[in-house]
């Protein structure tokens, strides 16, 4: 038995499973954000609640490890930052711990039960609160140790000056500290920068998409600059990689005209020039930070078992 988690700033979802097609879960709990002792105990009762010892525990997080020092970057959970995460919890539950990004794990749940079935590489891209993704290749996670890989969303290459646009677009700043992230102005908090720069006015991304579907000029100027925005970025992505299945998360990704518009306007850029969908929404029934984490946990107990 694997008990994992899936660790966001709001909650810490958890569930009790024994393989990637049984995942069962748990109670939900607020996550103690600025308290590690506190956050500890909140493991621990979900320990307590899967009714048995487990293996190992495994830990989707919205968050990287320094490589050279393992020491975690939790930007939404403070209490987490500067910590050896795994080493510490492993000590202080009395159980093998695996921490891994959040971004990673969805992507490692979409190519094992989700839209990048039978995909030899598969990107998971998480279009949300924020620009994210993970890389899986051979049913292998790429940088699994760290979080880095796959993460498209940070360094400067939206463009400013943009065809479909008669000014050009502001530097933005992202929580990064760079400017000019995807993360910055294609989540779906860019789509509102995007529409208060173009519209001249403030509305929050579901009101945005809601006009844009109704036809509204703002808002498919908006759209427009989205898709011209973030399409050659992905198809890079898609060319780096040789990913022949985009699997899309994240809030923005339940738009479904969205998501096929975004399709349209990737395929052409990439090499490949695919005729079959690329760019999907994800298909993973069960929350895919959890089927991820237990994925990877069951992967290292059968190694450790070999």
């Amino acid at each position: 038995m694997i008990v994992c988690f899936d660790i966001g700033g709001t909650s810490v979802k958890s569930a009790v499973a024994t393989s990637a097609h049984d995942v069962r879960a748990l109670s939900r709990r607020p996550t103690p954000g600025q308290d590690f002792d506190a956050f500890v105990a909140t493991l621990s009762e979900a320990l307590a609640e899967a009714g048995g010892r487990p293996d190992r525990v495994a830990i989707s997080i919205a968050g990287v490890v320094d490589p050279k020092t393992g020491r975690a970057t939790v930007a939404n959970i403070p209490c987490l930052t500067g910590r050896r995460l795994a080493p510490e919890l492993s000590a202080l539950l009395g159980l093998e711990v695996l921490v891994a990004n959040d971004a990673d794990c969805f992507a490692l749940a979409e190519a094992a039960v989700g839209a990048g079935r039978g995909h030899e590489v598969v990107f998971g891209a998480i279009i949300g609160t924020g620009v994210g993704g993970g890389l899986v290749a051979d049913g292998r996670l790429i940088g699994a140790g760290s979080g880095y890989a796959g993460e498209w969303g940070h360094g400067p290459v939206a463009k400013r000056l943009l065809d479909c646009l008669d000014h050009p677009l502001p530097a933005y700043l992202c929580g990064c500290g760079l400017r000019g992230c995807l993360d910055a102005i294609c989540s779906a908090r860019g789509i509102e920068r995007l529409y208060r720069d173009i519209a001249g006015a403030e509305l929050p991304s579901t009101e945005i998409l809601a006009l844009w579907h109704a036809g509204e000029t703002g808002a498919a100027r908006t759209v427009a600059a989205w898709l011209e925005l973030i399409s050659g970025p992905l198809a890079m992505v898609v060319n780096m990689t040789g990913a022949t299945v985009v699997a899309v998360g994240g809030g923005l990704s339940n738009d479904a005209a969205l998501m096929a518009a975004l399709d349209a306007a990737t395929r052409p850029l990439t090499l490949a020039k695919p005729t079959q969908p690329l760019v999907v929404q994800a298909q993973c029934r069960t929350e895919p930070g959890l089927v991820g984490a237990a994925i990877l946990a069951l992967r290292a107990r059968s190694r450790d078992a070999a």
